[in-house]
């Protein structure tokens, strides 16, 4: 036992030496940093409190953390409050959904919406399937669905290829379309051979010539897809509304570069628009010529700021002819997400669903287009209620990314721009995609829509019909500022549909 002390005393010696080193570089470090901090004359705080102010950025990080795990209450935190978020987390895992003991969300804030349940609720056999619905219908290759919830568009480089693959697969397994997003067509969205949505962005990714320009050899070659049910032109996004697609050059992969057409390792900035669309004529002109050379449905998508052009672009539709028109107008909310937006646009900008949605069914049916164009919305819709909500407003389809993406793992870090999302769903870093494995979360993405179906299902029945598409403005109140509700209907009075011109 002896012959240990001495070895003892030579590790307790060396482990001594180690700390008075480690201790000299600390204090030389502190000595650096404060002689840098009281000599520097950008950040005030860090030269009136040297070293000991740097802490606040630590700070500043951290709170984001805490806020969101242990300070926030329920229905507090946003975009989404914790309860929207376990909805969705319990949606897609297929746990059990139901809660005890009462609701923690306040009904009287102006504002809630409360769906009206009927003293005589449709029974569990005589509800119907979601009928099936067709989206140009005078199309060579019109697009025939009964998916009433799909998944909103998401570029490949916003996301992942584990998560796009994960999304393609979830979309299959339920007959779900997706939307590609601005970034084009990749392999990874037509492995699954889900239905897709091809997004034109106002850049053209994926269908453009060397100038930039769009390519009909291109739309021909995307067209060619059995897969490719539908064309989207972006003319605008709910995040970012007057603003082009946004990816930071540290996404700008090999792969994605060529995919979109452009130079890998540079910031993909899109156009705020498409240069050849400057007048309701010629966004006509512009679909038109999709649709003639795809030869499958076309339609747009944008948020609504300025109203007034709907009424010149439904007047013009009826002077050339409802042939012209639109097949589809998908409309986003201004609190829509994104992976990247200036923060004027996406705090201030555009005009949310509450009323941009029932403005543009109005409009169709004033000018006897209603039954003519489908009605897609997106922006914030995650939960049964506010997907019931729209149906009641009169969508006929409902998209969702984030609540998708939510189904894949996310955890709102807010991170979706630095390519550094710690759960793999918008990094193109392999480290951090490896946590992201699509097989296992294409299950969780398939059942968060099956859910949603059966949940929007159960409002509807309370409400007395067979099926989500028959929810009407009357089965919904809106709580006025008074504490009283007042239907949506009363709000928004229905307008008759006249015949097409």
């Amino acid at each position: 036992m002896t012959d240990m002390y001495p070895f003892l005393l030579r590790t307790l010696e060396l482990f001594s030496a180690l700390f008075v080193f480690v201790l000299g570089l600390a204090v030389i470090a502190v000595i650096v940093l404060y002689i840098k901090d009281v000599t520097q004359t950008a950040h005030a705080i860090r030269r009136n409190y040297p070293v000991i102010g740097r802490f606040r950025y630590l700070f500043e990080n951290l709170g984001e953390f805490f806020r969101q795990y242990f300070f926030a209450m329920d229905r507090e935190e946003l975009p989404f409050n914790r309860a929207e978020r376990s909805w969705a987390y319990r949606a897609a895992k297929n746990l059990d959904n139901t809660v005890a003991f009462g609701s923690t969300r306040d009904l009287r804030p102006a504002g809630t919406v409360l769906f009206v349940n009927c003293p005589f609720p449709t029974l569990g056999q005589d509800a119907v399937p979601i009928k099936e619905m067709t989206i140009g219908p005078d199309c060579a290759n019109p697009y025939t669905t009964s998916s009433l919830f799909n998944i909103s568009a998401m570029s490949y480089g916003a996301l992942s290829a584990p998560a796009v693959i994960a999304l393609s697969q979830g979309a299959k397994m339920v007959q779900a379309w997706m939307n590609t997003g601005e970034g084009g067509l990749s392999p990874h969205h037509l492995g699954s051979g889900c239905d897709i949505v091809f997004q034109i962005g106002t850049a053209k990714y994926g269908v453009r010539d060397e100038a930039g320009n769009m390519s009909e050899d291109k739309l021909r070659e995307v067209a060619a897809h059995a897969q490719v049910k539908m064309f989207e032109v972006k003319l605008s996004q709910g995040a970012k509304p007057g603003k082009g697609g946004i990816l930071p050059a540290v996404k700008v992969t090999e792969e994605i570069a060529r995919i979109r057409g452009i130079t890998p390792g540079e910031d993909s900035i899109s156009p705020n628009r498409h240069p050849e669309i400057n007048s309701v004529k010629e966004l006509l002109q512009f679909l038109n010529h999709v649709r003639e050379v795809t030869q499958k449905p076309v339609g747009f998508k944008c948020v609504l700021g300025a109203y007034g052009w709907l009424d010149s672009l439904f007047s013009e539709i009826n002077q050339i002819g409802a042939e012209c028109a639109p097949d589809f107008i998908t409309i986003d909310s201004a609190d829509g997400g994104t992976g990247a937006a200036p923060m004027p646009l996406i705090d201030a900008m555009g005009l949310p669903l509450r009323e941009s949605l029932p403005m543009t069914v109005d409009k169709l049916s004033e000018h006897g287009l209603r039954d003519r164009t489908k009605v897609v919305c997106s922006g914030k819709l995650i939960t049964p209620s506010a997907v019931a909500w729209a149906l009641c407003m009169g969508a006929d389809f409902v998209a969702s990314a984030r609540g998708n993406m939510f189904a894949l793992g996310c955890i709102q870090a807010l991170q979706c721009n630095k390519n550094t999302c710690p759960t793999g769903i918008t990094t193109h870093d392999p480290d951090l995609q490896k946590g992201l494995v699509p097989e296992d979360k294409a299950v969780r993405v398939a059942n968060y829509i099956k859910n949603m179906l059966k949940e929007v299902g159960i409002i509807a029945h309370s409400c007395g019909v067979k099926e989500p598409r028959e929810l009407k403005r009357y089965h919904a109140r809106c709580v006025m500022d008074n504490g009283k509700s007042v239907a949506l209907n009363e709000l928004w009075p229905d307008v008759p549909t006249k015949s097409a011109a």
